[in-house]
């Protein structure tokens, strides 16, 4: 700054004046006076020998006193890859900087391993050009091993060091020092790394006051208070796409050697499922050892004893299990405790009924404790109330529950889990199809919850998102000897597998119904050859069914159980109309309709109808179809039953089509459809979209037809029903064919899928 003086000659010589408002230099200015000589220069006084015409008062030291420029980074990691979202919210953080005026904040957040240092400072370093003031770093070792972390004030202090702040001035106060480090850095441009945070008060004294600084901050905590208070831009890196994995161990390794063995890579893949530090471990094992094949080294990752085993290593900071434990310390012993549970919870994800349930608490607390686990990132929400764990983490999560937990412990919780899901699930069966022979389960295990549905629509969902862990859910009940949990499961998805097309884990439910050690109830056993009887016939294994059919009806006959019998018959007429011998499958399902017409259950007298009228159809009885048909129709809707109306009407549009009358046979089947659809019974949708197509093109409605017929192939596809999908495919060409010659496609008249 400078201060203009005129002379004045009745002035003391050696006062001289400032302008009002302008207050003497202080320490650390200094002046230079022009036209004058400055006699001396000390802190709020200036004297001089003359009239002072010009002062000029400084902000900034001389030359020899320049404070240094800190470019405190870390090197980077070699052979960077992937983050393209990630880097570019960075990016896109600073370049909003503009707009507030504000200091800005980026918050990376993540689990131990997932690479948010690596991250941070790969931008750092290819953006440290924009922030020519310096580069400030800080380990604060807020998950690290063995020891606190670091002190705010210790840090505070090392940023005013590197900022050449002079030690024989230093404030002694935390306040003070955070002060004088935001005076330091305000107007200037200086980015600053603050990694591996442990809370957020450790934070606030190292924030800039003023625009012109980005802060970069890495931390296991979700630090949501950060983003609250300070405006921060919260970025979560997820693991690695299996493209970029492929990619880094190809950077590391060299691309000859990754190429040269592509099923052991994909092995190391699997094993590391995209997590960073896990990759790296591997790739730096590898490295370590050329002459080793990589096949080596994915056979142990895949014998390990322990998911992490095989990630172990002497450094701690290289180790998977160690980085992971510095997380587990930080817990509070109710924390562990859940971690370790849900580490043996069954299947991939879980909802709030099953936690609860796990950790015998009621929902409050037990979304509290997610919430808390996720705050420190060793779980995931997906934001529609399903909670995961990545895989290794879920793998040390394991370990602890083993480590730490009783065997009495983990087998109680894992009960509560299995009674939670099968109750859950037999209501939700009860939802789905109400007209089933109902069963009752076991009492559930005290402390279990279920989830509460309402509707056909919500069961429908509920086990849309539940069925891989009912799946598991059954399995772990088999290895610890629940047997009636093992079968009743089986049973409660019977009609879902059914809607869904599930046929491979139909059979698999029943299989290991069938596994369960001697002695068996009888019923249970019939039920079991019924099940995988009907499921090996959809999935057109027809001697397969009729084996496994035989079997039932014999228990059944021999128990007298004369409801079994007649389901066994009607699903024999199933299993022999799937072989193509129509005549033994009207035979067995007009047996079946005797039997159900003498038990009195007239939705099941319906639906052994409806399968006598297709078989019918086929034989070209076409009065017998039609009144079977029409009885079914009106049993199924007296009664109730959408389903069964639903192939009833089915039945009725294969003999309209058939007999030539497609109007009505496209009415049949778009009714059924309707109702399909609302029941949300995808599998046969498929087929009723099939046969509504065949219509539609007998009738010249092409577009139309190729419209249902592309939808039943995209269900036949996501159904992996490989033999319906080509036929499909080869209608669909046909009517290309016959569109481009105005010809007519060539129809399977009377065909059923």
């Amino acid at each position: 700054m400078t201060v203009h003086q005129q002379g004045d000659e009745g002035a003391d010589s050696g006062d001289a004046r400032v302008p009002p408002g302008r207050q003497l230099p202080t320490a650390g200015e200094y002046v230079d006076v022009q036209n004058t000589v400055v006699a001396a220069v000390l802190p709020g006084v200036v004297t001089q020998a003359h009239t002072i015409n010009t002062v000029n008062i400084h902000h900034h030291p001389p030359a020899e006193a320049v404070r240094p420029v800190p470019r405190q980074l870390p090197a980077t990691l070699p052979g960077f890859v992937g983050r393209t979202a990630e880097l570019a919210a960075l990016t896109s953080a600073l370049e909003q900087q503009a707009d507030g005026g504000t200091v800005t904040i980026a918050a990376l957040t993540g689990a131990g391993g997932i690479g948010k240092t690596c991250l941070a400072l790969h931008w750092a370093h290819q953006h440290a050009h924009r922030f020519p003031d310096g580069q400030l770093f800080v380990d604060l070792r807020g998950f690290s091993p063995p020891g606190q972390p670091m002190p705010p004030e210790a840090a505070v202090r090392g940023f005013l060091d590197a900022l050449g702040a002079d030690p024989a001035r230093m404030p002694r106060d935390l306040h003070a020092q955070a002060a004088l480090y935001r005076s330091l850095v305000a107007g200037k441009r200086v980015l600053i790394v603050l990694d591996n945070a442990a809370t957020l008060d450790q934070l606030r004294p190292l924030l800039p006051g003023t625009f012109g600084c980005m802060v970069v901050v890495t931390s296991r905590l979700r630090l949501t208070g950060l983003v609250t208070t300070h405006g921060a831009h919260p970025i979560q890196p997820e693991v690695l796409t299996p493209a970029e994995a492929h990619h880094l161990l190809a950077t590391r390794l060299g691309a000859d050697r990754v190429r040269a063995e592509p099923d052991a890579v994909t092995g190391l893949l699997a094993a590391c499922g995209g997590f960073p530090l896990a990759l790296a471990i591997v790739a730096g094992r590898a490295r370590s050892f050329p002459r080793t094949p990589l096949a080596t080294l994915a056979a142990e990752l895949r014998t390990a004893v322990s998911g992490l085993d095989a990630f172990d290593n002497i450094d701690p900071a290289t180790s998977l299990p160690a980085v992971l434990s510095w997380s587990y310390r930080a817990l509070t012993a109710w924390q562990r405790e859940a971690f370790g549970l849900l580490g043996i919870a069954p299947g991939p994800d879980i909802g709030l009924a099953a936690v609860a349930s796990l950790t015998a608490q009621p929902p409050a607390p037990a979304r509290r404790v997610l919430r808390e686990l996720e705050e420190v990132s060793l779980l995931e929400h997906d934001g529609h109330g399903r909670w995961r764990m990545h895989d290794l983490i879920r793998a040390d999560a394991t370990a602890a529950a083993e480590r730490d937990l009783t065997d009495e412990i983990r087998a109680a919780a894992l009960r509560r889990v299995v009674d939670s899901y099968l109750h859950t699930a037999h209501a939700a069966d009860r939802l789905l199809n109400p007209h089933r022979q109902p069963t009752t389960p076991a009492p559930a295990a005290a402390g279990s919850h279920c989830h509460d549905l309402t509707d056909h629509a919500a069961a429908l969902a509920w086990f849309d998102a539940e069925h891989t862990n009912l799946l598991a859910a059954q399995r772990a009940a088999a290895d610890h000897g629940w047997h009636r949990a093992v079968a009743d499961l089986a049973w409660t998805l019977v009609s879902y597998h059914d809607r869904r097309g599930h046929l491979q884990d139909r059979i698999t439910a029943w299989q290991a119904v069938l596994a369960i050690p001697a002695p068996v109830p009888a019923a249970m056993r019939i039920r079991a050859h019924r099940h995988l009887g009907r499921a090996y016939a959809d999935l057109g294994r027809p001697d397969a069914a009729i084996e496994q059919l035989r079997r039932g009806l014999v228990l059944a006959q021999d128990c007298g159980d004369r409801t079994q019998v007649a389901h066994c018959h009607r699903d024999l007429g199933s299993a022999w109309g799937s072989r193509g011998d129509n005549r033994k499958a009207l035979a067995y399902a007009t047996q079946a309709l005797a039997l159900f017409r003498a038990l009195g259950s007239p939705v099941w007298e319906a639906n052994a109808l409806h399968q006598a009228a297709r078989y019918a159809v086929h034989l070209g009885e076409h009065d017998t179809a039609r009144a079977h048909g029409q009885a079914a129709l009106a049993l199924h809707r007296r009664h109730g039953n959408p389903a069964g109306t639903a192939a009833a009407l089915e039945s009725l549009g294969v003999l309209e089509h058939v007999s030539g009358n497609h109007d009505r046979a496209v009415e049949h089947y778009e009714q059924a459809l309707a109702l399909r659809r609302e029941l949300g019974d995808s599998y046969r949708c498929a087929g009723t979209l099939d046969q509504l197509g065949q219509s539609l093109a007998a009738l010249g409605r092409h577009e139309r037809a190729r419209a249902v017929w592309r939808e039943a192939l995209e269900l036949y596809r996501e159904q992996n029903r490989g033999g319906d999908s080509e036929r499909v495919q080869q209608r669909l060409d046909n009517l290309g064919a016959c569109d481009d010659s105005g010809g007519h496609p060539t129809l399977d008249e009377g065909t059923v899928p």
